[in-house]
């Protein structure tokens, strides 16, 4: 009976202590929970003044960043601002040069004027007295002043005239020297030679089977899609595309490529890649026109007709790229208008549009200057840059300085050293040619074409041209040239005559 009073005693004082125990440990972590979120409060606190603080140092960089580049666009305007000052007054200059010319030339007409005058009355004084005291008729005076003044002053005219031909023909080309040397620093070009077929290489032979596929399928596949021919032959881990649109044989090299990084090759897939690689192609066309417009600096065209020029980037001619070729005879067309005061916006539009015909001539008929002349009517282009274009190969006759200049720019960039090359049979009958036109006047003993068909050196009989007629002949034969042969640059004519003195002594 005790021990069961003692456990009645003893059972509520563990209760109760229990209770109390529990509800201490109850308060002592409520106090730890509350001192915790005390110090992740104050944590916070700490870490958001450290974010703010980040942020305004961030804000301050910016905004020093943010000065200092506008600082730098103020300075290139700045300078632009004084390099179009300084433009403006080489104009104003050259235009002050050009009224300063315009009224020497025109005091001197004035002075012409006035000694053709007195040179008339002075000759009609002669006449009068020569016929007084000879007792001639007017008729007849004038044939005998005519035959003295020819024989004393024949030779003296002939020296003068070669003496103004070599000052002239030596300014012209220290001019023309300056100038070229000029153009081809600034635009200087690759030269790509032209071919009509692209080989494409393989990573081994196997894929030549892959690619010709069973029965002959995928390469008949890749054929019509392409529109050129794919060869395959013995030349080890190699096929040939062959075919006369460079832009044809681009787009199937590229999809071969495609097909053989895939690995899958067959008529669907062949399909595809050649779409995508048609894309692409057009795609770097496009950039490429794009490129040559911003290259030569003109604004304004209509983007379907950079997209026309985009396309002579794969055209070449005598193994020059015309799209190259194109964007240097608007550099050169820029700066001979510049030195004229012409208009060069409009010779640097002729002169890079000039061949634009060129990349639709296999789909139009016609020559590509007139092809060219209608693309640049259909997008609204000038009259003068119209005129510049179909004038360049004057099949229309030049009537601007700007078309003079478009002409001569394509001469100096088709015939500059190294800017084409010519097939050897092109080469040799060019160069009979030549020697046909010189052996067909009177006089012409024997003739020889040098320097590369640059020049025909004629050796004339002396018995029957004398002095003044080897140089008439020089002309004329200059002038046949021009009419009957069609060649880049310029050809030297040169007239030779000389008299040999032969005796024996026995």
């Amino acid at each position: 009976m005790g021990t069961s009073l003692l456990l009645v005693i003893l059972i509520p004082a563990s209760l109760v202590a229990g209770y109390f125990i529990r509800r201490f440990q109850a308060q002592k972590q409520t106090e730890n929970a509350e001192a915790l979120a005390k110090k992740m409060i104050e944590e916070s606190k700490a870490k958001s003044k450290e974010i703010i603080l980040e942020a305004k140092d961030e804000a301050m960089k910016t905004r020093e960043q943010v000065k200092v580049e506008e600082k730098e666009r103020r300075d290139k305007i700045g300078q632009t601002e004084e390099r179009l000052a300084k433009r403006e007054e080489v104009v104003d200059k050259k235009i002050e040069d050009l009224d300063k010319r315009r009224t020497d030339l025109q005091d001197k007409e004035r002075d012409i004027d006035r000694t053709k005058k007195d040179l008339f009355e002075l000759r009609k004084k002669q006449e009068d007295k020569l016929e007084k005291i000879a007792k001639l008729s007017r008729e007849e005076a004038r044939k005998v002043l005519l035959e003295l003044t020819e024989r004393e002053f024949k030779d003296d005219l002939l020296r003068k005239i070669k003496s103004l031909e070599e000052s002239a023909k030596e300014e012209a080309d220290k001019k023309a020297q300056e100038i070229v040397a000029l153009a081809i620093q600034r635009c200087a070009v690759d030269l790509t030679a032209e071919f009509t077929v692209t080989t494409v290489n393989l990573p081994s032979d196997e894929m030549k089977g892959r690619i010709i596929g069973r029965e002959g399928r995928n390469i008949h596949s890749l054929e019509e899609a392409t529109g050129c021919d794919i060869i395959v032959d013995d030349t080890p881990e190699a096929v040939v595309i062959s075919g006369f649109d460079p832009v044809r044989r681009q787009v199937a090299r590229v999809a071969l490529e495609k097909l053989m990084g895939d690995g899958r090759i067959h008529p669907t897939k062949i399909e595809e890649a050649v779409e995508k690689a048609k894309n692409e192609i057009n795609q770097s066309m496009k950039e490429a026109g794009e490129q040559a417009v911003f290259e030569v600096g003109i604004a304004g065209l209509p983007q379907d007709l950079t997209k026309i020029l985009g396309r002579l980037k794969f055209r070449t001619s005598y193994g020059q790229n015309v799209l190259r070729h194109s964007v240097e005879v608007a550099h050169l067309a820029g700066l001979l208008a510049s030195e004229i005061g012409a208009d060069v916006n409009v010779a640097k539009k002729a002169g890079l549009l000039h061949d634009i015909g060129k990349a639709v001539d296999h789909e139009v008929q016609g020559n590509h200057a007139m092809i060219s002349r209608d693309i640049a009517r259909k997008f609204g282009l000038s009259e003068e840059v119209i005129h510049g274009i179909e004038a360049h190969h004057e099949e229309v006759e030049p009537h601007t300085v700007e078309a003079i200049i478009v002409h001569v720019a394509d001469a100096i960039s088709s015939s500059r050293p190294g800017a084409r090359r010519e097939t050897l049979d092109t080469y040799i009958k060019r160069l009979k040619e030549l020697e046909n036109i010189a052996n067909g006047f009177e006089g012409v003993e024997k003739s020889f074409a040098i320097q590369a068909g640059r020049e025909i050196r004629i050796v004339v009989k002396p018995e029957e041209i004398d002095d003044l007629k080897a140089e008439k002949l020089s002309h004329r034969i200059a002038r046949k040239i021009e009419e009957d042969l069609k060649y880049p640059g310029q050809i030297k004519v040169n007239v030779i005559r000389e008299t040999r003195a032969v005796d024996f002594a026995k």
